[in-house]
């Protein structure tokens, strides 16, 4: 059975304004997901799940279809407030979904193969691909799930300081923990550094960092359904509480159910979080297509 590939993109509404306004960045009018799945279907996914606002269902398909159409098959997972909520009563002030562990839940019942679950906004890289593609057909299971795990210096910004989710493995090269640092940048003398109250630490830009590529049997979608009603009777109050997947992924760790591999990738990441992101990203992807990396037009 070949592996899924799920996206993340209930949460791009907030950031573009509108689902008509999802950037184009490539010399075709491509969006940073055309590449995503672009990759996915090379390295051998045979569906790709959107998780989008149901709001937005029409706009989306009439981008995604015609492009899609015959190439891999396409389904549709909506991320509502009251999903999956076991009937407990939300808030009136709750207005923004709970997170990417809820998407994830979202997608109960259309993913029942090994997944790999990538963030819309983000261009992960073709080796992140073959990689999650290999995890996902030969050592996933439902007490093996894995990162995807990025060189730090490959996920840098020219703009400014970033965080990053640093993972801590043992010799087996299982997750032992993620430490969340701020303010992550290259200075003037080369060196990488990150800053916490007690001041600047360096910290080797060989690290290896979560960018949200995360590979998983279809059983974590069961444990993701768990965990979020346990979330919601703590938190459910909070306006601004969200249950994202490394929530689930910590639980999964320290209950015992399994580990997490950590496989490293030599994939060159970017993103774009705000408009601002846009013009290193096209450029960015206009040196891969002259390259030879990509066509110049993805679909035609």
């Amino acid at each position: 059975m070949k592996p899924t590939l799920v996206i993340l993109a209930a949460g791009m509404a907030s950031r573009y304004g509108s689902m008509k306004q999802i950037e184009s960045f490539g010399p075709g009018g491509e969006t940073i997901m055309d590449y995503s799945i672009y990759d996915a279907m090379r390295a051998g996914f045979g569906k790709v799940v959107f998780i989008i606002r149901e709001e937005f269902a029409e706009n989306f398909k009439a981008i995604f279809e015609p492009k899609l159409k015959g190439r891999i098959e396409t389904d549709y997972a909506f991320q509502h407030l009251h999903s999956f909520t076991g009937g407990r009563e939300i808030p009136a002030e709750r207005t923004k979904p709970w997170g990417t562990a809820h998407a994830v839940l979202c997608c109960k019942g259309k993913v029942n193969e090994p997944f790999a679950v990538i963030n819309a906004d983000d261009y992960y890289g073709r080796d992140a691909f073959v990689k999650a593609y290999d995890f996902l057909t030969t050592q996933c299971n439902e007490k093996t799930y894995c990162i995807i795990g990025y060189e730090l210096k490959n996920t840098l910004s020219d703009n400014g300081t970033v965080s990053r989710g640093v993972c801590e493995v043992n010799a087996d090269n299982n997750l032992t923990d993620i430490n969340e640092r701020l303010g992550i940048v290259r200075g003037e003398d080369g060196k990488v550094t990150y800053e916490d109250g007690n001041g600047l630490h360096e910290v080797s830009e060989d690290s290896l960092v979560s960018m949200n590529y995360l590979c998983f049997a279809p059983g974590f979608i069961d444990v993701c359904e768990e965990q979020f009603l346990h979330f919601l009777d703590e938190r459910k109050n909070e306006p601004k509480a969200e249950f994202f997947i490394p929530i689930v992924t910590k639980y999964f760790i320290d209950s015992g159910k399994g580990e997490i591999k950590v496989i490293p990738t030599s994939a060159k990441w970017f993103g774009v979080t705000y408009k601002e992101d846009a013009p290193g990203v096209q450029a960015s992807i206009n040196a891969l297509v002259e390259a030879g990396e990509y066509p110049a037009s993805l679909w035609a």
